[in-house]
């Protein structure tokens, strides 16, 4: 299953791969932590089966895979954002788009008479996919996506944690819902030409939710999943180059096993504290009473 004799060689080949990696964990890790905060897991795979689909799309007609799969995100990002302001109309826009994407998605790989390794990367992930043109539209998105998330990150977190009070104060929560989508579109458009669009979930998810296992605080909360997510994708790379297997599993195993260690040291930090908590007040009862004299 692994084979690292030529390993050095190989690393060589996977430079931009390793770039686009570290740059989609930073803004996957980013992003992460909105969609944990705004309830969007489910709506991250609707986009990622229309990003598949858009990507596909350009597959067969020969043009652009990136252009095509960040079109794909987009729509998909902005009939969310536009069809479902509510949490039930949303998920009900969200429980249409995805079957209609992957459907599309597949309908377009069966026409596609290319190289099978193609149709498989589109779903799996390819570590040596990025070539020199993909790199630099991934780096613009990435550049376009952190911008513009240094805008708006105040006022999207304080819609994020109370969309209610944020409306009161005058916050265009709806617009920022819009715009959210939309960059929220642009980076699984990234993640799909690394991952894959079947688990995009890994990085645009996991990250986040396996920092708010560990820490309350939205600064360290925010740090971590960027760790996370870097560590996943750049570490699922680089056990890849050394296995004939898809990144994809190694992106997911890495991320699966971070969340894993960060819920059991979350859960052993409350029992720690449950249990401090019950000898402080056991400690307290057995201290003598002092008259109110004394």
């Amino acid at each position: 299953m692994f084979d690292f004799a030529d390993y050095g060689e190989l690393l060589a080949l996977v430079h931009n791969s390793l770039l686009a990696g570290a740059v989609l964990g930073v803004v996957g890790g980013l992003v992460s932590t909105f969609v944990m905060m705004r309830d969007l897991p489910f709506a991250v795979h609707s986009v990622s089966e229309l990003s598949f689909a858009g990507a596909s799309g350009a597959l067969l007609l020969g043009t652009n895979v990136v252009l095509g799969s960040l079109t794909g995100s987009v729509v998909a990002a902005l009939l969310i954002g536009l069809l479902g302001s509510r949490a039930r109309d949303r998920n009900s826009a969200i429980g249409v788009l995805m079957p209609f994407g992957l459907g599309l998605g597949v309908l377009f790989l069966a026409l596609y008479k290319g190289r099978s390794a193609n149709k498989f990367g589109l779903l799996t992930g390819q570590i040596v996919a990025v070539d020199t043109p993909q790199l630099s539209w991934l780096l613009a998105t990435s550049a376009v996506v952190l911008v513009a998330l240094a805008v708006i990150w105040r006022p999207l977190a304080f819609a994020s944690a109370d969309p209610e009070v944020a409306a009161a104060r005058g916050v265009p929560v709806a617009a920022l819902s819009t715009v959210f989508m939309v960059l929220l579109g642009l980076t699984v458009a990234m993640s799909v030409q690394i991952v894959g669009a079947l688990l995009v979930l890994s990085v645009v998810c996991t990250p986040a939710a396996a920092a708010m296992r560990v820490t309350a605080s939205p600064r360290l909360v925010t740090g971590l999943s960027v760790l996370f997510a870097t560590v996943s994708v750049v570490g699922g790379i680089l056990l890849a180059l050394g296995s004939t297997v898809p990144i994809s599993p190694y992106v997911t195993t890495i991320a699966f096993l971070i969340y894993l260690g960060c819920r059991a040291a979350g859960a052993y930090r409350r029992r720690r504290g449950w249990t401090a908590g019950v000898r402080f007040v056991q400690d307290e009862r057995a201290q003598p009473s002092v008259p109110s004299g004394v």
